[in-house]
């Protein structure tokens, strides 16, 4: 009796187990909703969502946010580390930076959530094929010879990958201070890693533009080298968020 009780709390356990891995699995990767020219897509990958709302055609970036996530129950519960529309309006970093939204969702071959204000139809863009997909933080800068090590603090640059989408934000996750971001979709192929800019916050002038890096994945870190958006020489290190 208490053998069979023990193996009726494992299957159960096993059960739950599976199904949260099925809700979490069944978000995970690039989805987009499109309503005129006004373009939304939303990235759920190692926990971390970044939701972004643009305008490609007449080449304007319009907002984005994001921070951690769990879905379960049908419910998407999000804790914000960056919101550049409270950001812009001056909101108190305290009434929503590390709080929580709860949204609704019904993941299948489409997503459907109010993640947008109200319940729409989202396709899914890809379910993170690829070695790339992740969050990546800037771990280290060349300079000169040498590279500078940069430990994770409050401030911080990171890169969030789907199998095809990347976007990069500069945010602080105390104050919710937000510095910049840019994204689009991205290659990596042949030790060439390829940006194609669909919105960029800093100079709309850049959407549109294709920037090619070289690139590599050693003892788990990304060596991304070439040329800036800026036009200026980088050699960056990128370790996803929690290896270092």
């Amino acid at each position: 009796m208490k053998r069979h009780a023990v193996l009726t709390l494992l299957v159960a356990v096993l059960v739950s187990f599976t199904v949260h891995a099925h809700q979490s699995d069944a978000l995970s990767g690039a989805w987009h909703t499109q309503h005129g020219d006004i373009q939304q897509t939303a990235v759920f990958v190692d926990g971390y969502l970044s939701h972004s709302v643009f305008d490609v055609k007449n080449k304007k970036f319009i907002s984005t946010r994001g921070g951690t996530y769990v879905a379960e129950n049908g419910k998407l519960t999000v804790t914000w580390q960056y919101d550049t529309e409270k950001a812009a309006n001056d909101q108190p970093n305290d009434t929503w930076v590390g709080k929580s939204t709860v949204f609704d969702i019904n993941a299948g071959n489409e997503l459907t959530t109010n993640l947008s204000g109200t319940a729409v139809a989202w396709q899914r863009v890809d379910a993170n094929e690829g070695p790339m997909a992740g969050v990546w933080r800037i771990t280290g800068r060349k300079e000169g010879d040498n590279i500078n090590q940069m430990p994770l603090r409050d401030r911080r640059t990171l890169k969030i990958l789907s199998g095809t989408r990347f976007q990069w934000v500069a945010i602080n996750i105390k104050t919710g201070e937000f510095s910049g971001t840019g994204g689009g979709t991205y290659t990596f192929e042949n030790g060439k890693y390829t940006e194609n800019i669909e919105f960029f916050s800093r100079d709309d002038n850049r959407v549109g533009a294709s920037l090619s890096f070289d690139g590599k994945i050693e003892d788990g870190s990304w060596h991304h080298s070439g040329l800036s958006s800026t036009g200026n020489p980088i050699y960056e290190l990128w370790d996803k968020m929690g290896k270092k």
